[in-house]
């Protein structure tokens, strides 16, 4: 195994619209000692052909066709298989900065850290693009990452824009068959760390695609987020008991984005009634959390007034989005 070898790990299907772009970002880092792992996750388009005339171009790259498995079985099955002494998981439909690999490798060896995290920029369809980075560094011990992360400030769940130690994946697999699979494996790989390096400056670049897994219409699957939040809630209070309150605004928030997911469907009407009342139960302490983020304040007041009024503003906000 060579020294410093960072795998890079590639799950695909059916990107073969944005696959040109994601490579030429991977192939041309500064950081050269690399490998490219391609998982070919059953692709019906062209993505399959694609990986084969690419791994004839550069020795870096290792190609795998597999069955269908979803996200998670296909980096699953690229980590496994992974040689580097660190790991970094790329969607292949999103593109890196030519020095994402390099920058978040710096600040592992600079921090002697286990985990680096850098930012991201979002890029829509329409051209507009919104930038979450900003200038400067630090060190968080493993708590202080997790409790950012629970209140969104800067720190999120995603997989992406991350650089592992590769002995963190050891007894973490990310969970097959499951939607959001991100919320039940960030954590922990946080929790097993001392500390993590955090990065401010935007290095990833996070495609909104129409017909993502995030965007398509509601499904029952989309309940995975739910069963993944308050799996980690149960798993981060049993360490560390005292972030109760960060880990009811993270479930609160589960509740939200799933009503928000479920706002055009007139099914599920009891399961939606339930997520209602979970957030109109929780609501005081929520409100009175100074940590709790002003858009969650918001969203609370316009449900206490009444779902049919909070519907409302968030379709107001779904078009000027």
């Amino acid at each position: 195994m060579k020294e410093n070898l960072i795998s890079v790990i590639l799950p695909i299907y059916n990107v073969s619209d944005y696959l040109d772009r994601c490579m030429k970002s991977v192939i041309n880092q500064t950081y050269k000692n690399i490998e490219i792992i391609m998982v070919d996750d059953g692709s019906t388009d062209d993505s399959a052909l694609k990986c084969d005339e690419y791994k004839e171009k550069d020795d870096r790259i290792v190609v795998f066709h597999k069955e269908n498995g979803g996200l998670s079985d296909a980096r699953n099955y690229g980590i496994k298989r992974a040689s580097g002494n660190y790991i970094t998981c790329i969607d292949s439909d999103d593109f890196i900065d030519l020095d994402y690999i390099e920058y978040l490798y710096n600040l592992i060896t600079k921090y002697n850290a286990k985990m680096s995290i850098c930012q991201h920029r979002v890029l829509y369809s329409n051209g507009k693009v919104k930038e979450f980075g900003k200038s400067g560094e630090e060190v968080l011990s493993s708590k202080k990452c997790l409790e950012r992360m629970l209140y969104h400030d800067v720190i999120d769940t995603s997989a992406w824009a991350k650089l592992y130690d590769r002995s963190l994946f050891s007894d973490v697999e990310y969970p097959k068959g499951k939607l959001f699979e991100d919320i039940g494996t960030t954590y922990k790989l946080m929790l097993q760390c001392n500390n993590v390096a955090v990065g401010y400056e935007s290095k990833y670049n996070y495609i909104i695609r129409r017909d993502s897994i995030v965007n398509c219409s509601f499904n029952p699957k989309k309940f995975d987020l739910l069963e993944m939040t308050d799996k980690m809630a149960d798993d981060v209070l049993k360490l560390y008991p005292d972030l109760k309150k960060a880990v009811l605004r993270r479930q609160v928030y589960a509740r939200f984005s799933t009503l928000n997911q479920m706002c055009k469907t007139t099914r599920w009407n009891n399961e939606k009634k339930e997520v209602i009342a979970y957030i109109r139960k929780n609501s005081k302490a929520i409100l009175f959390d100074k940590k709790v983020p002003q858009r969650d304040r918001v969203a609370i007041i316009l449900l206490l007034l009444g779902y049919p009024i909070y519907n409302v503003f968030w379709n107001i906000y779904c078009k000027n989005k």
